[in-house]
């Protein structure tokens, strides 16, 4: 019923489960990362590019906002029901930041390639009447 591909077709692992493992949006191959944050140059299974993706920024910025929501109030709760000393604020948040940051820029990297993969996503251009790409469309 639905025009985008589900598990199990074309071999392909649904978005969900190719971000949260790692795996290659193509043949479901582990080994879409080369490190913790890195995209390997090309899946060893099916030899699918990985670069020629464009993940670009946005997963970084979406979680900017998302962990300065989570931590923020954590950490005014504990300083206000618990009080700590200012050392363990400062010992606590920042590990706790990058955990967080780590763990979901991976994720959210992988999601976002295998969306762009499953659904085709290109760059955007504009065609003209004449059918011109990087004209301006009248």
């Amino acid at each position: 019923m639905t025009d985008h591909p589900t598990e199990g077709s074309e071999g392909r692992p649904a978005i969900a489960r190719a971000a949260l493992f790692g795996l290659c949006p193509e043949c479901g191959a582990p080994g879409l990362f080369a490190g913790p944050i890195r995209f390997a140059d090309h899946c060893h299974r099916c030899h699918l590019d990985f670069a020629r993706f464009n993940v670009g920024d946005g997963p970084a910025a979406l979680l900017i906002m998302l962990i300065g929501a989570i931590v923020v109030p954590l950490a005014l709760w504990l300083h206000f029901s618990v009080h700590p000393p200012l050392l363990v604020h400062l010992i606590v948040w920042p590990l706790v930041v990058l955990a967080l940051t780590l763990g979901g820029l991976r994720v959210a990297k992988g999601g976002l390639i295998a969306a762009e993969h499953q659904r085709e996503g290109r760059e955007g251009k504009l065609i003209d009447e004449e059918g011109d790409s990087g004209g301006q469309a009248s």
